[in-house]
């Protein structure tokens, strides 16, 4: 076996083989819509950005190869064919990242790790020689690993948590190193940070509140390569809130309007954002103008004091319920983030997110129990009350509590399982899902491309087979798609997705429901 030295890494004349890998998501959660994306005949929501974007950043004679494990295993021979092995992962990653890093130790390889979970959890797997971690953004961390190895010196350690890098200088991905078809959708990135100081969050801890942005045409040419690659389909921009700093983003939208109606609407988008886009209508009409057709809002809750509590004031400006029935006529699917679990909770407060909830008529409702993420103000705080209980998972959809809650454990377990069974019961997530069909006012067709068609075939027919013939609520279905087909011919497509979405959804939670009462 091969023991490549840091010079040797760095030599222009030697070729250095690149392992790059991304960990493995637990299936069957909330997040992960593995049943939904098997429906369409999907590994992956969307491919790691952060890997293809550190791929543009290698040297020259550096090699790489890249293994989404989440799209195909990871082999032993991948390993043994690298010189170096490079990973990132998020919390809920872990268990997986964990099992790579041993693999990669087994054959006698240094390991660099970098993410999320690395930078905030201070977690990491036992450190063999050679291995190094990247904290905090790349762009300003890895360039100096990199100069440190030309030296031979490369350190255990890069900490770049305070150094806050210029996104103008971010390369593009390198989209050749991944075949796009296991995807549901591709992925860009314009700005991060947030300007906001909610208490339980990590992304203000960890990119800060102060949004850095890309420039304009940096992020068109990001679309035109991305186009250029022959992917038409959806595209999620994965900016954490994409209006926290407003005035770039309001000069942006009409550019990426332009672009869109220029090249026939490649890209159906979506992304997420604060609840305040509500109040921009001429930023919203924009968005819907650009192929925005779907956004993410941290709703959290709809008690007012939980909301204080949690330093979410940029909820209390204006009507909850006002702002997602604006979004939705405006012609964008909102889609809701839930938490249950606040000290300021009142003992019903499983009943009222049920009814905004079903008032709001948000089909895809997020619901969690509140975690103690590390970094956070929230985890320090809890700390401080010695009521923290352990490190959290980064998947709070599971019922799972890692600090003590002022409310009764019990009941709070309880209130949540009855909340997802509930809003996700059947004929309560069709009839929610019909009442956003009548109220949702899209300015134009989902636009279809020749790509899709094979995925779109086998996702109706696997709906139809899965949920109209052997799902036990196959009555509700047919009793759903017989509506759809007489007042919303015009949105079956959105209605067929948000079915499939929900089978996937309501299987999560009845069988965590059902782990948990057994």
């Amino acid at each position: 076996m091969r023991h490549v030295q840091p010079t040797e890494l760095m030599d222009p004349k030697q070729e250095v083989n690149a392992l790059l890998v991304y960990p493995t998501f637990p299936q069957n959660t909330y997040w992960s819509f593995s049943t939904a994306l098997r429906f369409a005949g999907k590994s992956s929501a969307f491919p790691p950005l952060g890997l293809l974007t550190i791929a543009s950043m290698l040297p020259s004679h550096w090699k790489p190869r890249l293994v989404d494990m989440n799209v195909r295993p990871l082999r032993d021979r991948d390993i043994a064919k690298a010189d170096i092995v490079l990973a990132s992962a998020m919390c809920v990653q872990k268990p997986s990242l964990e099992e790579v890093v041993d693999r990669v130790h087994a054959q006698g390889k240094r390991i660099v790790i970098g993410g999320t979970h690395i930078t905030t959890t201070l977690q990491r797997p036992t450190q063999h020689k050679g291995d190094t971690f990247i904290l905090g953004e790349a762009e300003q961390t890895f360039p100096r690993y990199l100069a440190d190895l030309a030296a031979g010196s490369p350190l255990a350690i890069y900490d770049g948590q305070e150094d806050k890098p210029d996104l103008t200088k971010t390369p593009l991905p390198r989209w050749d190193l991944i075949s796009m078809r296991p995807y549901g959708s591709m992925n860009l990135q314009y700005s991060r940070g947030c300007p906001f100081d909610c208490e339980f969050c990590d992304i203000i801890e960890i990119y800060g509140r102060r949004p850095r942005v890309k420039d304009d045409d940096q992020f068109l040419a990001e679309m035109d390569i991305l186009r250029a690659t022959g992917y038409r389909g959806s595209l999620f921009v994965v900016d954490d809130n994409l209006i926290g700093n407003l005035p770039r983003v309001k000069k942006l939208v009409p550019k990426i309007r332009r672009w869109m109606e220029e090249h026939g609407f490649p890209f159906s988008l979506y992304t997420e954002a604060s609840v305040n886009l509500a109040q921009q209508s001429e930023l919203l009409e924009e968005m819907v103008a650009a192929g925005f057709r779907k956004v993410f809002f941290g709703i959290e809750t709809p008690e007012p004091k939980s909301l204080r509590e949690a330093q979410k004031e940029q909820n209390l400006r204006g009507s909850l319920l006002d702002a997602v029935h604006k979004v939705q006529r405006a012609g964008m699917q909102v889609m809701g983030g839930f938490i249950v679990g606040f000290d300021s909770d009142p003992e019903d407060i499983d009943e009222r997110q049920i009814d905004f909830i079903t008032d709001s008529a948000i089909p895809l409702s997020m619901v969690g129990i509140l975690s103690a993420l590390p970094g956070t103000q929230l985890y320090r705080r809890l700390e401080q009350e010695g009521r923290l209980l352990e490190t959290a998972s980064g998947n709070n959809t599971e019922g799972q509590i890692n600090f003590t809650p002022r409310m009764d454990p019990r009941a709070l377990r309880e209130g949540f399982h009855r909340i997802t069974t509930t809003i996700y019961g059947a004929r309560t997530y069709y009839e929610r899902v019909s009442n956003f069909l009548a109220r949702y006012n899209p300015k134009r067709p989902e636009p279809f491309h020749l790509q899709d068609l094979l995925p779109s075939i086998r996702a109706v027919a696997s709906s139809m087979v899965h949920q109209g013939v052997l799902d036990r609520d196959r009555w509700e279905y047919w009793k759903f798609m017989g509506n759809v087909l007489t007042k919303y011919r015009k949105k079956a497509n959105e209605a067929i997705t948000l079915a499939i979405m929900g089978h996937h959804l309501r299987k999560v939670a009845y069988t965590n429901a059902a782990a948990y009462r057994a």
